[in-house]
């Protein structure tokens, strides 16, 4: 009898150990897939991880790719797919390169994009900024600070990208009708010490320059850095994207004008949640024109200190 009861007692212990194994090989992954290796998408893995929490038949990952590279996010792409991801979320390095691989991981997985749009591929829907309407944004933080005018110069990873396109024909937009040009664009594929050998050299060769533009999120702290490693913090503009520290520190010391910075945090978090309603049937949440758009916001000296204690909780620091 005991003998027996042992094996009954064996048999259920095997039983739910291939329940929980069953369980958890059933769990849908998703992954957000970010545009290369930059502290910007922190924000936006702190917003998955509180969807994680309130999704626990999920499981998700963020990805990070180990260079700013199309061919690179490509290959992790195909890998995802392969590993049977349900779902990922991504910021385009090159869309217009990457059509083809964004359809094909289209036709196998549910394809979202984020920060940097493809549109012309067979992506679901678009969660993110309004790059356009940043831009004039930017412009506007530009007017206010150089009323007289001025040569800017601007910075990004790649020009090509949709976010950094839309943002600079914002910015075009927003400034016609006064004395500020955009002169020239500057790439370094997300190469930090690219980007300020970058600003330096536009500072030895370009005296008309009075203006200088961080197209992403890393490029107004290489900027601050060329500009104090110069001794012209003050005599040129500053204008940047995104919120990352070095940029809110150049707010709070009066060497860059402003930021216009987006909100990751709830890329992270609303994008989870989305595909989860999407891969339970749920598409009602979807406009017309498969674009959800989360505002963008001017931080300047006046609101910097509220906007670094905002970002603080999102991270959950004290």
């Amino acid at each position: 009898m005991v003998r027996n009861l042992s094996l009954v007692a064996l048999s259920a212990v095997l039983c739910a150990a291939s329940i929980t194994h069953a369980s958890a090989a059933e769990k849908k992954q998703l992954y957000f897939v970010a545009n290369g290796p930059v502290d910007f998408w922190k924000l936006a893995e702190a917003g998955m991880k509180k969807a994680q929490a309130e999704l626990p038949g999920y499981t998700m990952e963020m990805k990070y790719p180990e260079q700013a590279s199309a061919a690179v996010q490509n290959r992790l792409l195909d890998d995802l797919v392969a590993n049977g991801a349900s779902g990922i979320i991504l910021s385009a390095v090159d869309p217009k390169t990457q059509t083809t691989e964004l359809d094909k991981v289209a036709g196998q997985s549910l394809l979202v994009t984020t920060d940097s749009d493809a549109p012309d591929s067979k992506r679901a829907f678009y969660l993110g900024s309004s790059n356009l309407q940043a831009g004039h944004q930017a412009a506007d933080i530009l007017k206010k600070a150089m009323p007289k005018g001025g040569v800017c110069v601007a910075f990004a990873a790649t020009p090509g990208s949709d976010n950094a396109v839309q943002r600079l024909q914002g910015m075009r937009e927003g400034l016609q009708g006064t004395n500020i040009k955009i002169d020239s664009i500057r790439s370094d594929e997300m190469d930090q010490a690219r980007a300020q050998r970058n600003v330096a050299d536009i500072l030895a060769a370009r005296s008309d320059v009075n203006c200088m533009i961080g197209v992403f999120a890393y490029n107004t702290p290489q900027i601050y850095l060329a500009l104090q490693q110069a001794g012209k913090v003050g005599k040129v503009t500053v204008v940047g994207f995104d919120n990352d520290q070095g940029t809110l520190v150049g707010i709070k010391a009066g060497a860059v004008a402003g930021t216009v910075v987006q909100q990751p945090f709830q890329w992270g978090y609303l994008g989870m949640k989305y595909m989860a309603r999407y891969l339970q049937g749920d598409k009602s949440f979807i406009p017309a024109n498969h674009e959800i758009i989360v505002p963008t916001q001017i931080i300047d000296k006046s609101n910097v200190d509220g906007f670094m204690a905002q970002v603080k909780t999102w991270l959950g620091k004290k």
